[in-house]
């Protein structure tokens, strides 16, 4: 019901916030999903959810969906369970309604096949600061860092194998149920990515830092590009391209373009040019070149250019 998040959820269930004018939590989900492969989508609804197939229907932008509806609220387990005896599939993917991430949902689904349930994790980072400690005195701070620790991201991968572990309870919730007793008997695995964006919204704050984030974020199916600067004189960009992902083959008319690698690996294609891409390299791309990008490696790159950011021209 999203409690900390009223006057906003007093209308409107969690899925529907909007992180940018627009663009809904659910938006974002569908989309990574359809780009992942899935056609199709239950969503496990009851807060509300009149609002939510209001927005979407049964058909929305390429992705069927079906709506199971609780009558109360009677926990995660109950609801995945609606799926579990409801649908007939090999394997399902759940995401819980509040996660936003650029976790690659498709290499999740490819490394967890033939697992029995696999969770995504990410870093704990710290709500608050931190004090350092040492021969008695104070010597230093440091702003809410990443622990060595790792959290449940929200998102689960359920070979349909594995039904029953599930069914051995009624209601309440996964993470206090199923999931205990799967890591007992060997059968819990999880899926991990270093440094990618991962939050839940659970209060007004989540959402600022959410929101700040997708400022001048435009989310593509390999990943996302965002204006970082721009001036009459320069532009710049920032790609966050997926590992086994691709910026499709394309070119500037006038835009006079250098990419600088942040992080990660992959190939930059320029005409019949093949050139080998890692951290800290530099390569400028002229006016009118075709070229694309492939991720070995989830790839971050910054993208200093002359300005037009509309000059873009897919040539594939």
């Amino acid at each position: 019901m999203g409690k900390r998040l009223r006057p906003i959820t007093d209308s409107i269930p969690k899925s529907l916030i909007e992180i940018k004018e627009n663009y809904t939590i659910l938006d974002r989900q569908l989309f990574q999903m359809k780009y992942s492969g899935i056609s199709k989508v239950y969503l496990l609804a009851g807060y509300l959810y009149e609002k939510i197939r209001e927005r979407y229907g049964t058909y929305w932008k390429g992705v069927e969906i079906e709506y199971y509806v609780e009558d109360r609220p009677r926990g995660t387990l109950f609801a995945i369970n609606n799926l579990l005896k409801m649908s007939d599939s090999k394997y399902y993917l759940v995401m819980n309604g509040d996660i936003v991430t650029d976790l690659n949902l498709k290499l999740l689904i490819n490394q967890s096949l033939e697992n029995a349930v696999t969770i995504a994790v990410t870093k704990l980072v710290s709500p608050y600061g931190i004090v350092e400690l040492a021969n008695g005195k104070i010597i230093g701070f440091k702003e809410k860092p990443t622990l060595p620790y790792y959290i449940n991201a929200g998102i689960y991968f359920i070979d349909a194998r594995f039904k029953e572990y599930f069914f051995a309870y009624e209601e309440g919730d996964v993470e206090k149920t199923v999931f205990p007793y799967l890591a007992k008997k060997g059968l819990l695995n999880y899926y991990m990515e270093e440094d990618t964006f991962w939050q839940s919204i659970d209060s007004q704050k989540d959402l600022e830092f959410v929101r700040k984030e997708f400022v001048n974020r435009i989310d593509k199916p390999w990943g996302y590009e965002k204006i970082i600067a721009e001036t009459e004189n320069y532009l710049t960009v920032q790609y966050y391209i997926m590992k086994d992902s691709f910026l499709p083959m394309h070119h500037h008319e006038k835009r006079d373009e250098t990419l600088h690698i942040l992080s990660g690996e992959g190939y930059l294609y320029i005409e019949n040019e093949k050139i080998k891409l890692s951290k800290d390299d530099v390569i400028r791309v002229f006016p009118k070149k075709k070229h694309k990008i492939i991720a070995l490696e989830t790839l971050k790159i910054l993208s200093y250019s002359t300005p037009y950011p509309d000059d873009y021209i897919e040539d594939e």
